[in-house]
């Protein structure tokens, strides 16, 4: 075949493929069908993709950390630059980038020629601006276009998610999709079944589709600000009553997508500015030294790796050594709850507005289909099954489901005649 699917994530990225036997993702890193969404530049040249591109960072390697690229379409990040090396690139450069060598990756793993593509993009890159997200769309398509593919369409995600759980279901379903990835938590309520799958339209079997700006990242975030930075100096004083320390260099550590805009020379000379004029220069010193050896990946990597820990454990501890001597951080699972309580339940609200476009009740459907990472937190996965407590919760596949589903859905709109089972459901 010469389509494919494309699920670019935030966190992680698939491409998948369908044939006779049936969709399957194409293995991009290894045997690893997954790859992190991540590049690495290396300082004399060159640039490695995925765990690799972590691996060189951890291992201390001269260069630049990329991770989370997707979050900064439909953001004035897009058109930014970041300085690698001597040169500066465009985030848009580095994206591209990334999605051209996950297409060759892909087409030298397969022997196919990947002309087309149905990419996977959220209900919404930009909450309530309809505007930003279609130019996130079209920035979008101009890359996959840069990046060799000749034919560029678009899938809401959950309705991806859902054409993969169809493949399971026995009988007719009216089912709650739910999204929860890196960048974005995305929903759709649709009918599905065996029947169902061989109609050649499926518009009215598509009731909402509705989405959030809020994702696995934004947990990082806040448990980041919340547990990790004040020993950084975040809230801390300045000697001057009454003024405390800027907040901004404390937000951008905590977010991926922004944490390189500190390594500018410019914000080290004001960093030493604001140690020598804190009340606690302590602290100031240690934000200071992750931003003069640029780990603040690092920083971010270890906040992420506890979240993941606090799903499955009560407690655990982020070993700071690196920044000081018996420096570090116990967390738990309560602690980790309340400070992203609000996150979790903005989600939950979320449903409600998706049921209201479906102009249906909760009572209504039939089972809830859980994909991405994030529902792996309890507090998001109650929240979610918390909207509609009648419904069945099925468990698809954490990072699979949506690059499953686009490969069905490419199959449906470029295959060749014979192989077009079922329909083109496009956004």
């Amino acid at each position: 075949m010469s389509a494919c699917g494309l699920d670019f994530g935030t966190s992680n990225t698939t491409l998948g493929l369908a044939g006779d036997a049936g969709p399957r993702l194409v293995a991009l890193e290894g045997n690893a069908v997954t790859v992190p969404s991540s590049v690495f530049y290396h300082r004399n040249g060159g640039y490695d993709l995925g765990r690799a591109a972590i691996a060189a960072y951890v291992d201390g390697e001269d260069g630049r950390l990329m991770r989370s690229l997707k979050s900064v379409l439909g953001s004035s990040l897009i058109d930014e630059t970041t300085l690698v090396g001597r040169q500066r690139l465009k985030f848009r450069e580095v994206i591209g980038s990334f999605i051209g060598a996950v297409k060759k990756r892909a087409e030298a793993e397969t022997g196919a020629r990947l002309a087309q593509v149905v990419h996977g993009r959220p209900v919404h890159f930009v909450d309530n601006d309809p505007a930003a997200d279609a130019r996130a769309e079209e920035v979008l398509r101009a890359l996959a276009l840069g990046a060799g593919f000749e034919d560029v369409s678009f899938q809401y995600e959950p309705i991806a998610a859902a054409l993969d759980y169809e493949l399971q279901v026995a009988g007719e379903e009216l089912a709650l999709i739910a999204d929860i990835g890196g960048g974005t938590s995305d929903f759709s309520i649709v009918r599905i079944g065996p029947q169902r799958a061989r109609r050649p339209d499926r518009t009215e079997d598509i009731l909402a589709n509705d989405g959030i700006r809020i994702g696995g990242v934004d947990f990082d975030r806040k448990l980041s600000l919340e547990e990790v930075m004040p020993l950084l100096g975040f809230r801390s004083a300045m000697k001057r009553p009454g003024v405390n320390v800027p907040n901004g260099y404390f937000h951008d550590l905590a977010t991926w997508s922004a944490i390189n805009r500190l390594y500018e020379p410019k914000v080290l000379r004001d960093l030493g500015e604001l140690e020598r004029d804190c009340a606690e220069p302590k602290k100031i010193g240690r934000l200071l030294h992750v931003i003069e050896e640029q780990r603040g990946h690092t920083l971010a990597l270890d906040v992420e790796n506890a979240k993941i820990a606090l799903a499955e454990t009560e407690s655990t501890v982020i070993d700071l050594e690196w920044i000081e001597k018996g420096l570090s951080r116990a967390l738990t699972q309560p602690a980790m709850f309340e400070d992203t309580r609000e996150l979790a339940a903005a989600i939950g609200r979320r449903i409600d507005d998706c049921l209201a476009l479906a102009g249906i009740g909760r009572e209504a459907i039939d089972a809830v289909f859980l994909t991405g990472g994030s529902t792996r937190l309890a507090h998001v996965h109650a929240a979610i099954l918390g909207a509609v407590p009648e419904a069945r919760a099925v468990e698809g596949d954490t990072f699979g489901s949506v690059g499953t589903g686009l490969a069905i859905e490419a199959a449906r709109r470029y295959g060749p005649a014979e192989n077009k089972r079922g329909v083109q459901a496009r956004c």
